[in-house]
């Protein structure tokens, strides 16, 4: 399949997926109240989904932080990899909604050239992983809330306000796509991971 019909056959996926999302948002009390904006700490605004392409992707996301297991990461352990890096925090009602389907998407990537990380902007360690525990979340999180060094990093793409995002990067680093609100399928999210392998193996990222 030629990369052009790929990026048909990715986007027809992402729309079908973000109708089915959209729908059953209308008919959850909970996503209508963070979808208005008004339900305090969670997410302003309606769910988006935002690629992109070509000279309007951004430059590369240079962040770094301490991982809920005490480890130091910076973006340069990610380099040659498509990295899913998502915003979260234990509270967050849509981040608790949303863990199942991106442990999902990671899984449904094993062995390929794709990682995921987590940054937690409001709670500590110990917190963030009794979190994971409960919710099967297998891939590490960025505790964000002391040094906010990370989210300092992607401050250009995601908005303070908002949680939670997910960022797609590319194998150099650079956003491919950017999904703000809880993702309910992990169709969509992973139909965005396999066009940024697809545009790495061809180099045309």
């Amino acid at each position: 399949m030629s990369h052009r019909k790929f990026t048909r056959a990715a986007s027809a996926a992402i729309a079908l997926a973000l109708a089915v999302g959209l729908a059953a948002c209308s008919n959850d009390d909970l996503a209508q109240q963070y979808q208005s904006g008004d339900n305090k700490g969670y997410i302003a605004g309606q769910f988006q989904v935002q690629e992109y392409h070509g000279s309007g992707r951004p430059p590369v996301v240079k962040y770094s932080g301490t991982l809920d297991d005490g480890k130091s990461v910076t973006y340069a352990d990610y380099a040659g990899k498509v990295t899913v890096v998502n915003f979260w925090y234990a509270g967050c009602a849509p981040c608790r909604q949303e863990a199942g389907q991106l442990e999902k998407s990671y899984r449904g990537f094993a062995g390929k050239d794709v990682a995921f990380l987590g940054v937690n902007t409001y709670d500590q360690a110990a917190t963030a992983q009794s979190f994971a525990s409960a919710h099967g979340v297998t891939y590490p999180s960025i505790i964000d809330v002391g040094s906010k060094s990370a989210t300092s990093a992607f401050a250009d793409i995601v908005p303070l306000s908002a949680t939670p995002v997910t960022v797609v990067l590319d194998a150099q680093g650079r956003p491919t796509a950017r999904i703000i609100g809880e993702i309910q399928d992990a169709s969509i999210l992973s139909a965005l991971i396999q066009t940024a392998l697809t545009e790495s193996a061809n180099g045309t990222s």
